[in-house]
């Protein structure tokens, strides 16, 4: 049987600051008390990953950027290849985590570029915190893009697929 001891919210009071003194993500620590009594703590904290984003935007404009001039039409689509969370179409991330295309490894994808889907049929799933989120289609229309990779981790907000 656990008991509360009073010293065990200054102790972890005392983990968080640690956490966060320390640029650390998680904390893991067992306290024994005695045979029958013991304090398990877990502290956590999410950081958004900064460089994430430098790493995707660079990859991105350099092969656009040269042939957007060539033309009004190029000029038009260029501007949606480079960023597209600006594309009417985006549909984006509603939370941090990590992005899977299939319902399980080997399965087969919830869409491919070209599919036609339905309002509220699933795109993708979101894992976090060990929960997996069904991302739904916020509308009916054609998947255009799949902006990213089985596995990938993705930001809140992120583009994830566009629609047409």
């Amino acid at each position: 049987m656990t008991k509360t001891h009073d010293s065990d919210v200054a102790f972890i009071k005392a983990l968080a600051e640690l956490l966060r003194e320390n640029d650390l993500t998680e904390l893991e620590v067992s306290r024994e008390y005695g045979e029958d009594d013991a304090l398990n703590v877990r502290v956590a904290r999410q950081i958004v990953a900064a460089p994430a984003a430098p790493a995707l935007q660079p990859a991105a404009p350099p092969p656009p950027a040269p042939q957007a001039p060539s033309g009004p039409a190029m000029s038009a689509s260029a501007a949606t290849t480079q960023d597209p969370a600006q594309d009417p179409g985006a549909v984006t991330s509603p939370m941090v985590g990590t992005a899977y295309l299939s319902p399980e490894p080997g399965a087969s994808r919830f869409v491919q570029i070209g599919d036609s889907v339905e309002e509220g049929q699933t795109l993708l799933i979101v894992e976090a915190m060990k929960t997996m989120n069904q991302i739904p289609s916020p509308r009916a229309g054609q998947v255009k893009r799949i902006l990213v990779e089985d596995g990938a981790a993705v930001e809140y907000g992120a583009p994830l697929v566009i629609l047409a």
